[in-house]
């Protein structure tokens, strides 16, 4: 990607909306930041024009949550993500063995697990497909793996093999393994006997990761789940000019290793602040949070719930921590000055992960930290009110406020009609004063903000249904929904008085739609609405410079 700049650049002829309520018609940047909007903008001359066509120009668009990584290989393996039957599946599985015989193993991702009872696959099926290679696919929600019987064999897996408290191995009747393997110590079990992905590979999956995201109109993005390893990737990738969004890197804490990770956490913090690079005077690439999962999801009961669940009284779920090991591991991290990232689920999950942070709060003492719970699904109505008093931002996956088949066939019987009404309240956490940001948790779910957006805001599925949205009284409205892909989640990545909103001094990140989203019926918004430009701090990162276009 260049790194030209213009020494003035003017955008005109369209809806120039600042995020701040207020909308002009003319917007110029100066060497990467805005310059002025409006009159100011169109006054005196410009090295170059950028003709917006009637279309609108914004503040460009941020994931507070997503696994580029993840994504970028899926596009390498089986493409079986949106496959609607098991038989579809296993024939990818087949063609793509077929067309990469030298691959030791196949390793894939995105199965829907709603297209076979309770989410449970069997090895069986993919031994037809491929009876000599081991096989190892990561269901959608990436907390589930289906595998083939030489993907247990060559791990060491048999009817023997114990579950723990952080995985479990799904069995038959007679108590040999199925070949489902669900959350983390059980689908480590599998992979972690499979080839280590090489550091070119991982280059080669964040620069298609991040190059998607532009075309999207995303310059900010948060990795929310990286490992020691994935690191020395992202700095190969930013010396090559590589990442066409900035990243901040979240390292995953490991209860089995955390207090060595501490030392892991500053040596890669340092590292990518050694490196030094960056697009003017905006970092594209940061280390400065660490990622916790409290619980698990609920697709597989193992999200965490203070009552058990609707469908099996003797579960509430799997927590990933300790809980006296999660305070203690969460202290030390908010000493090193690194944001918290939560992952929290069930209504106990989340009530985990606030007592935590109140916990963090009172040792440590007061400091701007902006801690994260992510996802924040079924929330009890009294923790509520303690997301704005303890500073936390709930990070919110739009596209998941809908009566999908996910929800329709696993979450609704897992919890019951009551727990069900305490979905994503995502207007009752505007309400109340709480800071929100939008994230994707791609490749779990589609990582285009204009594809979230409308959820956001009519809470309908695909087929407009339930019409007026399910749980109405929790839709918001298109600006806000904007916003919270923007400033929402440049007020995560610490940089409000940087970017998210338009006004002269700020980073000129910016994306340009063919038409204002504002005036469009929110059902036609992921349809209709195309991203013609993105722009990070001045710099063309979508469509590339050297193609053909503005």
């Amino acid at each position: 990607m260049s790194r030209t700049l213009f020494r003035r650049t003017l955008f005109h002829s369209g809806t120039v909306w600042t995020g701040t309520g207020t909308t002009t018609d003319a917007l110029s940047v100066r060497d990467g930041r805005i310059e002025a909007l409006g009159a100011a903008a169109l006054a005196g001359t410009h090295d170059d024009r950028v003709d917006l066509r009637g279309g609108m120009l914004l503040p460009a668009f941020g994931d507070g949550h997503c696994h580029p990584d993840h994504a970028g290989f899926e596009a390498t393996g089986p493409h079986i993500r949106g496959l609607g039957t098991v038989e579809e599946i296993v024939e990818e599985v087949r063609r793509h063995a077929a067309a990469h015989p030298g691959d030791e193993w196949i390793i894939g991702g995105g199965y829907d697990a709603t297209i076979v009872p309770d989410g449970l696959f069997d090895a069986r099926w993919l031994d037809e497909a491929v009876p000599d290679r081991p096989v190892a696919l990561r269901a959608w929600d990436y907390h589930t793996l289906w595998c083939n019987s030489e993907a247990m064999r060559r791990a060491g897996l048999d009817a023997s093999t114990p579950d723990t408290p952080r995985g479990r191995f799904a069995r038959r009747p007679d108590g040999a393994l199925l070949g489902t393997m669900i959350e983390w110590d059980a689908v480590d079990a599998v992979l972690t006997a499979a080839p280590a992905r090489t550091t070119e590979d991982l280059v080669t999956a964040l620069a298609a990761a991040t190059e998607a995201y532009a075309a999207a109109g995303v310059t900010w993005i948060q990795d929310a789940w990286v490992e020691h390893g994935t690191v020395e990737a992202y700095l190969e990738a930013a010396r090559r000019g590589l990442l066409a969004t900035r990243v901040n890197l979240a390292f995953r804490a490991d209860p089995a290793r955390w207090r060595e990770q501490l030392a892991e956490f500053a040596a890669d913090r340092a590292r990518v602040r050694a490196l030094g690079h960056d697009r003017l005077t905006t970092a594209t690439v940061t280390a400065d949070t660490v990622k916790f999962f409290v619980d698990g999801i609920l697709e597989n009961r193992t999200a965490s719930l203070l009552a058990p669940y609707s469908d099996d009284p003797c579960t509430r779920g799997m927590p990933v921590w300790p809980y006296g090991d999660l305070l203690e591991a969460l202290t030390a991290v908010d000493a090193m000055g690194l944001q918290a990232h939560l992952h929290a689920i069930g209504d106990a999950g989340i009530r985990t992960a606030l007592d935590a942070i109140e916990h963090v709060t009172r040792v440590n003492g007061p400091r701007d930290r902006r801690p994260v719970i992510a996802h924040v699904q079924v929330l009890a109505e009294e923790d509520l009110p303690r997301f704005a008093r303890l500073g936390v931002i709930a990070n919110l996956q739009p596209l998941w406020a809908r009566t999908d088949p996910p929800m329709t066939k696993l979450t609704f019987p897992r919890i019951g009609p009551e727990r069900a009404r305490r979905q994503y309240l995502i207007g009752s956490l505007l309400r109340a004063g709480v800071q929100v940001s939008f994230g994707s948790d791609w490749p779990v779910s589609d990582h285009r903000p204009l594809a979230g957006l409308p959820v956001a805001v009519t809470r309908e599925n695909a087929e407009r249904e339930p019409s007026g949205g399910w749980l109405p009284e929790e839709r918001i409205g298109v600006e806000e929904a904007l916003s919270a892909y923007s400033a929402g989640v440049a007020h995560q990545a610490f940089a409000e008085d940087e970017r998210g909103t338009l006004a002269p001094g700020k980073v000129a990140d910016l994306v340009w739609l063919n038409g204002d989203v504002r005036r469009l019926d929110p059902h036609d918004i992921a349809e209709t609405t195309t991203v013609l430009g993105t722009w990070a701090a001045g710099v063309r990162t979508f469509p590339p410079v050297n193609r053909s276009g503005v």
